[in-house]
């Protein structure tokens, strides 16, 4: 597999090897040993899928405390994932990475704990997985606005569409700096 480490700290783009024929492809998904090789902790405990339309956008959420760390990827159609870094100290505070991840270029996001992370769906519907080092801790999560001007983030999509909560979500310079998690370095 092919690890590049992103101009944010700990964001790494991983590309799985594929073996296919014409029968169709095998890829490895995870291997704590393998994974941890390239920076990737070998300590996740919660695997979530979710499946959108096109159009849909969710995110930017984290937790802070009990932040997580995410493994993503896409089973089926494509997305724009997003990484934004919210992290204080850090040397890419308020910075963010996209990538398009998709069942066509098998390609997997490592997003560590305290980024922000949110996607938006491209094609008529994605099936997204990822796996998490840290449980859901609803009371500890926070919604940073997709559209933050000052992130300015160019999503794929035209008048997407988001829950209530997302469209609630906070600009970054008006959230709390002790609400936000510190850079570990």
């Amino acid at each position: 597999m092919q690890v590049t480490q992103t101009h944010i700290p700990g964001v790494l783009l991983v590309e799985p090897k594929v073996f296919g024929d014409n029968r169709g492809y095998f890829m490895e998904l995870w291997s704590s040993q393998r994974y941890a090789q390239h920076g990737v902790p070998a300590s996740f405990v919660q695997d979530n899928l979710s499946r959108s339309a096109r159009g849909v956008l969710r995110g930017l959420h984290l937790q802070h405390p009990y932040a997580q760390g995410k493994l993503v990827y896409v089973a089926a159609g494509e997305i724009f994932d997003v990484v934004v870094d919210v992290r204080r100290g850090s040397p890419s505070f308020g910075r963010w990475y996209g990538v398009t991840l998709s069942e066509e270029n098998k390609r997997q996001l490592y997003i560590p704990p305290g980024c922000a992370h949110g996607f938006c769906v491209t094609s008529e519907a994605a099936t997204f997985i990822y796996k998490c080092t840290e449980a859901y801790h609803p009371e500890t999560e926070l919604t940073v606005r997709y559209d933050d001007p000052d992130i300015g983030i160019p999503w794929p999509v035209q008048s997407p569409t988001v829950s209530a909560k997302d469209a609630a979500g906070k600009l970054l310079r008006d959230i709390e700096p002790e609400r936000l998690p510190s850079f570990a370095g």
